[in-house]
């Protein structure tokens, strides 16, 4: 993932300083095991694993397509991905990321629905806090109301200040511990704190 901030050439200094939000995330996901392989001793996930697969491939082919690949892009997010490689700003990597993150939603439901009901509060508490740090600068009044003139700079994925906000190891089990506990009670009490620390 890292690799696809650097273009086609290794030359994408604008770029590069997006990987920041993106990166955080994936150690994040590496440390909890949700991306484990189905053969290892705990497997990880496929739903989380399809959904990052999503964000890397659409990444990849808008690589691919900026470096003169030719052909047309095989969807609507990859045009996404591909304005952002034409034009590097926070809007627009939102949209390209959280594109392919909401298409991958979709794509594998089925996928989600296998997941317990623990995990599956827990995809949606990071749906909407990814969606809510777009929302900072895409819509600042929506997202904060007299506070707007604060929400670009909060919401800008090149700085540390997203990551802060959205204190994905706060609010998220560090392992699928939580996850795999029963259904019931583990949404109780994850949910619980989760409400308590975003509130």
């Amino acid at each position: 993932m890292q690799r696809c901030y650097y273009g086609p050439f290794g030359q994408a200094p604008r770029h590069l300083p997006y990987r920041r939000a993106a990166m955080s995330f994936m150690r994040w996901q590496l440390q909890r095991g949700v991306l484990a392989p189905p053969f290892s001793d705990r497997p990880g996930s496929p739903w989380w694993r399809a959904v990052n697969e999503r964000i890397l491939r659409d990444g990849c082919e808008a690589v691919a397509l900026s470096g003169d690949l030719p052909g047309p892009a095989s969807s609507r997010t990859v045009d996404s991905w591909m304005s952002f490689a034409d034009y590097p700003t926070a809007r627009a990597w939102y949209r390209a990321h959280n594109g392919s993150v909401v298409a991958a939603y979709l794509d594998h439901r089925d996928l989600a629905e296998a997941e317990n009901a623990a995990e599956r509060f827990f995809m949606n508490v990071v749906l909407c806090r990814v969606l809510y740090t777009h929302a900072l600068v895409a819509a600042p009044r929506i997202s904060l109301g007299w506070l707007r003139p604060l929400a670009p700079f909060l919401g800008d994925p090149r700085l540390g200040m997203t990551g802060i906000f959205l204190q994905l190891s706060r609010v998220l089990p560090a392992s699928t511990l939580c996850a795999a506990a029963s259904s019931r009670t583990s949404a109780t009490s994850c949910g619980s704190v989760a409400f308590w620390i975003s509130g």
